[in-house]
């Protein structure tokens, strides 16, 4: 009669931190059913299940050289990797699924953002052309947001010069643009 001796699972973690694969697929053999279904117990759903089992038997692969036969046999140790696989798979579930909107957008497309592009540019291009003092109003005003007491305070200039600058500001920048539009 033949005698069969059994190899400890802390053994075959030894021998699979070697890289011995016949190892690796007799734990293989002994362990992914019951991880499976531990799995499938914690996750409730077999492909997720599935995929936690494959991940645990991954991380033993990969990690079977940080198994220490003196700190206890090798099934806790594979089991505590199987249950950092099933949280890792529990988080990911969590996770919100993207839906797809009911209604279309009402964010520009690429058409309406380069057509604010050019005019920002042209905007841009007139106010640079305005003399200093208009110029510095208008920045202030409309990229600064300031009021016109507001400039009047910075600028130390009485309000009504303050009113009076950005209405020629205006008409000036209104000509500009015309301008650059009739180009």
């Amino acid at each position: 009669m033949t005698q069969v001796t059994l190899v400890s699972d802390g053994e075959l973690l030894v021998r699979i931190a070697e890289r011995d694969r016949a190892a690796f697929d007799e734990l293989y053999g002994r362990f992914s059913r019951p991880v499976l279904r531990l799995a499938a117990r914690w996750l409730r759903d077999r492909l997720r299940a599935e995929d936690a089992t494959q991940e645990t038997f991954a991380a033993v692969w990969r990690s079977a050289g940080t198994y220490r036969p003196e700190r206890g046999p090798g099934a806790p140790w594979l089991y505590t990797v199987a249950r950092n696989a099933i949280v890792s798979q529990t988080r990911a579930r969590l996770e919100p699924v993207a839906e797809l909107p009911d209604s279309p957008s009402t964010l520009p497309g690429p058409a309406e953002r380069a057509d604010s592009n050019w005019i920002k540019l042209r905007v841009r291009r007139a106010v640079a052309e305005l003399p200093e003092q208009q110029r510095i109003l208008i920045e202030l005003a409309y990229w600064s947001e300031l009021s016109q007491s507001e400039i009047a305070a910075r600028l130390d200039v009485p309000l009504g010069t303050v009113k009076t600058r950005t209405r020629a500001a205006l008409t000036r920048l209104d000509e500009l643009l015309e301008r650059d539009e009739l180009l």
